[in-house]
This record gives C-alpha cells, structure tokens and sequence, in this order.
C-alpha cells in the first residue's frame, strides 16, 4: 500500500477498534484513544487508576481487537526477576541421557503485557522491564532474547493505596511515554456499566487488525512530516517546564526538575499519532497541545511548595501551555 493507502487504512481501523472495544468498555473514549495512540507510536504507558475500573478488561479487549497474543503480571511485593522475564531449566534428552539448560519464557514474552500494580514489586523487578521497555529484548544468563513485535507494555498504579509500595523512580517512568489517569465514569456510564452486568459468558470480540499491520502503521507514523513551527513548538513546551529557563510563573515556583530531551521527542511523535488517527499528513499545533498532558505530567518533579498548596502536575503542564 502507499502512504496515502495506509493511512487511510489507520483512520478506518482505529474507528473499528474503538467501536468494537465498545461491546465491552463503556465510555472511556479519551483513555482509548490514548492506548490507541501510544501503541501507533510504539511507545509504552503508565495508567493511573482506582481499583475497579476495568483497566484489566480494557487492555484484554484491546489485546483481542488487535489480534495479539496478551499476558497479565500481577506485580507483587516477593515477585523476581525470573518471574516475569523466564528463567533457564535443565531438561534431559530421552533418547541420549545428556542434559542442557533450555531457556523458559516467562509473561513477558507477549505482544501486549499488562503489568498490574507495577508499584507494588521491589526495584530489582522493576527494573527488570527497563530493557524490555528500551531495547524490546531480554537477557538472560547472557544470551539475549527478543521479544515479539509488536511489543505494548500497560503498567497500572494505584495513586490513593502507598502502604507497603516503592514509587517508581524517574528515570522509570521516564520509559514511558505516556501517563494516562483513569477517573470514575460519569452517572449515565455508570448506569450503563450497571446494567450490562449480567450472569453468563459475553462474546469474544472481533479482532480487527495484525500484529503486521500494526507495524505497517507505527512505521508510517514515525515517518510522518513535522514542519519546523510544530517542532518548535513543542520544543518551547518542553524548554518552559524547565525553571532554569521558563517564564512561566507556576514553573518558577512549583517545579523542581522539568521534563529533558526524550519528552519533545514523544510529544512529536504524539502528534504525529493524532494527525495520523484524525487521517490527517501532517500535526498541528493543536496536536501538540492535545497530547503534551500525557506525555509531561509524570516528567514534571514538583516541590514542597506545590505539595504543601496541593498543586498537581496536570495545573502545571495546562499554565506551560497557555503561556507558550
């Protein structure tokens, strides 16, 4: 297909995902298109929620839309390393009697890996998905493994439960290009979700696209044109978070370290995402203003004074914004 070809085709099959995830998630439409687009990017994502809103079903749905093989880890405080990566087992040759370690793989070893709770596991295993995250391989007693393409981490975190939790540290949360909250659902969602509770199995949902064409679509996303206004656009949004070198005002006072390079490199890419999914060439600035919430809010490291007049990241990113 051409580009032009292609990209139509990310249009129809974006609208067909999001129509069929709707068999099964109700509302959520902004959370979506994240997911959506932080997947078209090639990107991974952090999603911040209370317990009970369906961020399990949402990203199993996802997985069976997209017709890619899904794994849940369940991160808990004495989970390993070898946990989730695999570790090497001795296996005897029936027919030889000799034996040799053979390479197990763990969850990890999936297109799209739900890592729950990420914040409920000791450092050791959190770290052991930087790699993954990174390079898209894993290295086990020296020999290296790639994982399968194409490779979607969707890590959860309870904000309001920190008994017995060890926050991620930034340079963590930094592998991830997007974080997206998860709020409650309006009245009339709710009701919604109320009355589709009924005993008995629901059907599975139609895959509509490939692991292939998803690749096909994050290659042409990537190669999308970004003029030089867009780009410096962004650019001015990530140099204002920095207190060293803003005018704005609630970043002299409530930002301690602002967000580096990597994020203008996502929120570029964002963009491109978006322009992509609206079935436009090229993004907009508006682009840029839409998506630089959810790639700044956990690159922004706030102070005392912002803690102590209960001022979040998301105020911050919003003041970045009107000012530029």
């Amino acid at each position: 297909m051409s580009d032009l070809e292609t990209l139509k085709k990310l249009k129809e099959t974006c609208g067909a995902i999001k129509s069929e995830l709707s068999r099964a998630i109700v509302g959520q439409e902004q959370t979506i298109d994240a997911l959506i687009s932080c997947l078209l990017c090639g990107g991974n994502c952090l999603l911040t929620g209370v317990p009970g809103l369906a961020k399990t079903l949402l990203v199993r749905s996802l997985a069976q839309t997209l017709n890619l093989s899904f794994s849940r880890i369940q991160f808990t405080p004495d989970l390993m390393p070898s946990d989730i990566i695999g570790t090497e087992i001795l296996q005897e040759d029936k027919t030889t009697r000799s034996r040799s370690l053979k390479f197990q793989q763990g969850p990890l070893f999936a297109n799209l890996v739900l890592a729950d709770e990420i914040n409920r596991t000791p450092p050791k295993t959190q770290a052991a998905l930087l790699e993954a995250m990174q390079e898209g391989q894993a290295t086990v007693g020296g020999q290296t493994y790639a994982l399968p393409k194409p490779f979607f981490v969707l890590a959860t975190q309870n904000p309001i439960e920190q008994g017995g939790t060890y926050p991620l540290p930034e340079a963590q949360l930094d592998r991830f290009m997007f974080n997206v909250p998860l709020t409650y659902p309006n009245e009339k969602d709710e009701l919604e979700v109320i009355l589709r509770c009924q005993p008995g199995e629901s059907a599975p949902l139609k895959a509509q696209a490939s692991g292939e064409l998803i690749r096909q679509f994050q290659k042409l996303v990537r190669s999308m044109p970004v003029d030089e206004q867009t780009a410096r656009r962004a650019l001015n949004i990530i140099r204002q978070s920095r207190p060293e070198e803003t005018s704005c005002d609630a970043v002299r006072q409530y930002v301690r370290w602002g967000a580096g390079p990597r994020a203008g490199q996502y929120l570029v890419l964002a963009a491109r995402a978006a322009a992509a999914m609206d079935g436009r060439v090229n993004p907009l600035l508006e682009d840029v203003k839409k998506v630089a919430p959810l790639v700044m809010r956990h690159r922004i490291v706030l102070n005392f004074h912002a803690e102590a007049e209960n001022v979040n990241a998301d105020e911050v990113v919003k003041q970045i914004i009107d000012n530029g």
